[in-house]
């Protein structure tokens, strides 16, 4: 059996511990928003990153996707429950980064 398997920690940061992931969740605290505001509120990250880690936050239920059908055509993401639930660690680590590091 393998650690992340059974450490509720691993397993986490498995999930969040990518480059953008925390960010672009913290991004989707203030509630939905389109790809090219993710992108712009996230400068460095290039549209294929952005895009990975959304697929990947959305297969792990914490993002949801939904596609409106207009024209054009919109999609907005926006955090589920579990998402959501990320919000305490979020607010720890800036709490931490705060103390410590700024």
């Amino acid at each position: 059996m393998r650690v992340q398997d059974t450490c509720p920690i691993a397993a986490t940061a498995k999930i969040i511990a990518q480059k953008w992931t925390l960010l672009i969740v913290r991004d989707l605290m203030g509630g939905p928003k389109r790809f090219s505001e993710l992108e712009r509120s996230l400068q460095g990250i290039s549209p294929r990153t952005l895009s990975d880690r959304l697929s990947h936050l959305e297969r792990e239920g914490l993002v949801q996707r939904r596609n409106y059908s207009e024209a054009p055509p919109r999609v907005e993401y926006s955090l589920t429950t579990k998402g959501r639930d990320l919000l305490p660690v979020i607010e720890a680590l800036r709490a931490y980064g705060e103390k410590w590091l700024c």
